[in-house]
């Protein structure tokens, strides 16, 4: 009975291979291939990247993530390429230079972050970072970003300070625009183009631009859209190594929605077309973010990554925030947490619970600090010897 058991389970095996298009040359070849390779291999670990250049673009919540490098270098005690003297940008709306940076010719290329403002020079910006590091951008749909370009920068732009509103704009601009007052007129067209350090009035001719998109692409590792910054956050974090308290973040150096223009469908089109050098940095670059996220993570671990993201940040409000959200700036309790005010926008800010423990005041307060009084107290901390910068607001750390 034992034996006849036995053949009937050899049968059925037999039978359960061949269904299955096994033979023994198939599991021969199976077995020898698993012998070549290491029983239970632990993953490859990880190592988080601290050698990062961020190139922060205008207008496309490069605030948000200016914060978030702030707060990494501090965690892990990294040096930044702060900007030199008074100066609060790395030299913009010029050309950056390696002189641009505090301490530079002390320092040499000893800098592990580089985040503020500048107009982007990869030969001066290597002779400051290491040659290991990485690199990455964020650009937004040049749509939006026009509308808030002109309600920020309304009274310091010549083109939009002499038309009444961003569709009145739009209609006609070079009505408007004078190309030779570049400094000032910058931020009216191709704006991110020209953070990029190319020309913003260039004429839009293929072979050009596609010579461009090919040369930021050799340039930086990875370029994020504000569109989708969520996924721009995972995306950051798995390309990084770091980990998810790393990009957790509040929204920093945005406005009220009353002071949002709404552009009817015909300024819409006016923008790709008066913005075309723009509009195709931004379509050429969100395909390849959209591609990167399918090889790399793909959409599934995406979305669920995204969720405990959201979870973690809502948890940090819930801890942080009196109002739970951000606020006008004449609902601002605490002036030191105040941003600074531009054009027709209300930028928003944030008010802090008044019972929380020291430790956890502090991590609350790193998340909302604005970037110009970030900017001060980290240069204070990194260049204790050297003139506090002025910023003619108060501050919350004084020693």
């Amino acid at each position: 009975l034992i034996i006849f058991s036995l053949l009937l389970g050899l049968i059925f095996l037999s039978g359960f291979f061949h269904m299955k298009g096994y033979s023994h040359e198939d599991e021969t070849v199976a077995f020898l291939q698993n012998l070549k390779e290491p029983l239970l291999t632990p993953p490859t670990p990880c190592r988080a990247k601290t050698n990062v250049m961020f190139l922060k673009t205008h207008k496309t919540a490069s605030s948000t993530v200016l914060n978030i490098m702030f707060r990494f270098a501090e965690r892990h005690n990294l040096t930044i390429a702060l900007p030199a003297g008074q100066l609060l940008h790395l030299g913009y709306p010029r050309t950056f230079m390696a002189h641009f940076v505090e301490d530079f010719e002390a320092i040499g290329q000893n800098y592990n972050i580089m985040c503020n403002h500048l107009r982007f020079n990869p030969s001066e910006v290597q002779k400051v970072m290491a040659p290991n590091t990485f690199y990455f951008s964020i650009l937004r749909n040049p749509i939006p970003l026009l509308e808030s370009s002109y309600i920020y920068y309304k009274n310091v732009v010549p083109a939009f300070r002499s038309s009444k509103d961003v569709n009145e704009y739009l209609v006609s601009p070079m009505r408007y625009y004078r190309p030779a007052d570049y400094r000032q007129n910058i931020y009216a067209r191709n704006i991110m183009w020209f953070d990029f350090g190319y020309n913003n009035n260039a004429e839009d001719d293929t072979k050009y631009t596609q010579a461009i998109l090919e040369e930021i692409e050799q340039n930086f590792h990875l370029i994020l859209i504000a569109d989708y910054f969520d996924e721009s956050m995972i995306l950051l974090k798995h390309t990084l190594c770091w980990d998810m308290d790393d990009v957790i973040y509040f929204k920093l150096n945005t406005r009220s929605q009353d002071t949002v223009q709404t552009l009817t469908p015909e300024s819409e089109e006016r923008i790709k077309a008066w913005c075309s050098l723009d509009w195709k940095l931004y379509l050429h670059f969100n395909q390849s973010f959209w591609r990167r996220i399918e090889e790399t993570i793909g959409l599934e671990v995406l979305e669920k990554e995204v969720n405990h993201l959201r979870t973690r940040q809502k948890e940090l409000m819930e801890t942080c925030l009196l109002d739970q959200e951000a606020v006008g700036k004449g609902h601002i309790r605490n002036k030191a947490l105040q941003p600074y005010q531009s054009g027709a926008a209300n930028i928003l800010g944030y008010n802090l619970k008044q019972d929380l423990d020291n430790r956890t005041l502090r991590t609350c307060q790193k998340m909302v600090i604005p970037e110009l009084q970030y900017t001060s107290y980290l240069y204070t901390v990194q260049h204790p010897h050297k003139k506090r910068k002025q910023l003619g607001l108060p501050l919350l750390w004084t020693n």
